[in-house]
């Protein structure tokens, strides 16, 4: 459920402001607006929210431009991009500065909602999922340590010899999945149900895109080390 959720709407259209405002009021939850792009820049990083609704064409400063600003400045709060250009190609940029999620206008409300409830979820869970190599319910070790790395799951953070890595909510989601399930080859339709958790209009490129980031954190996009594609069947974490 979004109930009580502090939400965050960065979004020029007045009409479709509007209609999420309404919309997200009667689920319950307590909605900040802006209509511009550094308006809305300015108050994702001077308030706590829950979630960001961002759309990608703004006057001022562009969603993409935000969602990168917010990332490297270590915002991590989870984000879903609102746009009516719904190309592949925009999806693949939209993710790769940063973004959770990606729906496109026009939108169907019931969709949008389960969308965020679906992200808020595993946000609160702080990466909670589990795969079939780790069993559901059992508590996960505080620290898991690979290489170089050490993902912090106390404070939710990935260091690398101390230091912090800068990942948004959802590449630590599934960084902590990937973590808790090593040396098993896992199915992208697998990783799809159980870190994003459900799968409208979602496909296995969102993975891709992901996995893609998270080597990129890792320094390792030219030779991963860690995280392994296996062709025809998925992934599979290397400690």
């Amino acid at each position: 459920m979004i109930d009580n959720a502090r939400v965050l709407v960065v979004e020029d259209d007045d009409g479709i402001r509007m209609t999420l405002e309404d919309m997200l009021a009667a689920e319950g939850c307590a909605v900040d607006s802006k209509a511009d792009g550094p308006s809305g820049e300015a108050a994702a990083q001077s308030a706590a929210y829950d979630i960001i609704l961002l759309d990608l064409m703004l006057p001022g400063r562009d969603g993409l431009a935000i969602c990168k600003n917010l990332r490297d400045s270590g915002n991590r709060t989870p984000i879903i991009m609102l746009t009516a250009r719904g190309t592949d190609l925009d999806v693949v940029i939209g993710l790769r500065q940063g973004a959770d999620d990606y729906v496109p206008k026009p939108f169907d409300a019931g969709v949008l909602v389960a969308r965020m409830e679906a992200l808020l979820r595993r946000s609160r869970d702080a990466g909670g999922a589990t795969g079939n190599g780790a069993a559901a319910g059992a508590a996960k070790p505080e620290l898991a340590g690979f290489g170089d790395f050490v993902l912090d799951r106390r404070k939710g953070e990935l260091l690398r010899n101390g230091e912090a890595i800068a990942l948004n909510a959802q590449e630590y989601r599934l960084l902590d999945f990937l973590a808790a399930n090593p040396d098993r080859v896992i199915g992208r339709e697998e990783i799809l149900d159980l870190v994003w958790g459900y799968d409208s209009e979602t496909t296995t490129r969102t993975i891709d895109v992901h996995v893609a980031k998270l080597r990129q954190r890792l320094g390792e996009s030219e030779l991963p080390r860690h995280i392994l594609t296996i062709r025809g069947r998925g992934y599979k974490f290397v400690v």
